[in-house]
């Protein structure tokens, strides 16, 4: 029975990689800060399947400590500063987790057990301002925010420690992966949400800001498969993980709307105030390595993961109007 620690085990993606590692038959650890003010809603149902153990990006000697109680075989580094316009708000703080917090758990993996397998939560948003359409592992990085920022150098000290120490370290460059687990403060539950709300008379009006913004959308629960490929294989490498299919948060909206049976143009709104200062406008990714050497495919395409949110968000209100006796 493999161990496999992760870092970020309370977000979307920490929580379907738990699932499926389980069904794997892993023992599951996951890595929480103690001051940590996460919700465990998304793992609740684990209760009792995996160890929950204390740890921060922020201090090397918790990473050292987790390692040594959870003897990992494999560990994945989800946990991150992930919400774009908050690392325009707390810049260093970003860094300090999403960039300094990835040599802090390498080094702690190269100093406890370095045969430790280490996957790195790479981001598309390391693309930016793109130079090239679609975007692969080639394809050269200009990030338009501090969390992309932090992103390359963790993208690039993963690099570094394979090369310098030959430890088996990866990075899966994802594209957006999307759930009814996604935080609300994310433009994709943002709608979703906005949709089942409307339809049950909770709001009349959803806010957006760039409705041509385009983003190559997936499922969460098709990417951790990814994530366990990677570690799967003989030589470490890095890969793209996309739908290779671009979409507008127009067409989001329209989808999410239509779902819940309302025309989306009589209830949207627009709010220059949820412009991005640096727009990232048309990220689509290239998945033909991912295919080629892991096998992997998204098998849920954009409209059924849409569909999946609001249905989710739908029944999710109205179980709580229920409680609440409305």
């Amino acid at each position: 029975m493999p161990n496999a620690l992760i870092t970020g085990i309370t977000g979307q993606d920490g929580s379907y990689l738990a699932d499926f590692l389980l069904e794997k038959g892993y023992r599951v650890f996951g890595m929480a800060r103690r001051s940590s003010t996460e919700k465990f809603d998304r793992i609740e149902h684990l209760r009792g399947k995996i160890s929950v153990i204390q740890g921060d990006l922020l201090d090397q000697f918790s990473l050292v400590k987790a390692l040594e109680e959870s003897e990992p075989d494999e560990v994945y580094n989800l946990a991150a500063m992930s919400f774009v316009p908050t690392s325009w708000t707390q810049p260093v703080l970003t860094a300090e987790f999403t960039a300094t917090g990835v040599t802090r758990m390498l080094e702690a993996i190269r100093v406890v057990n370095p045969k430790i397998k280490f996957y790195q939560a790479s981001s598309s948003e390391m693309f930016g301002k793109v130079r090239e359409i679609p975007q692969r592992e080639t394809t050269p990085f200009y990030p338009r925010s501090p969390y992309g920022v932090s992103k390359v150098y963790g993208h690039f000290i993963t690099v570094n420690y394979r090369e310098s120490y030959g430890m088996f370290a990866v990075s899966g460059i994802l594209f957006n992966h999307e759930s009814p687990r996604r935080g609300l403060e994310f433009v994709s539950r943002r709608v979703t949400d906005g949709a089942a709300r409307v339809k049950l008379g909770l709001a009349k009006k959803l806010t957006l800001g760039n409705l041509d913004a385009k983003r190559d959308w997936g499922y969460a629960g098709d990417y951790v498969r990814a994530m366990w490929l990677m570690l799967q294989q003989e030589e470490p490498e890095d890969y793209v993980i996309a739908t290779g299919q671009s979409h507008s948060v127009r067409e989001l909206a329209q989808i999410a709307f239509e779902r819940a049976g309302l025309d989306w143009e009589k209830h949207v709104d627009i709010d220059p105030a949820l412009l991005r200062p640096a727009e990232v406008d048309y990220l689509v990714g290239d998945h033909s390595k991912a295919r080629s050497k892991l096998g992997w495919e998204p098998e849920v395409d954009f409209r059924g993961l849409v569909e999946m949110m609001v249905d989710a968000d739908l029944a999710a209100l109205k179980a709580a109007n229920a409680r609440k006796g409305g």
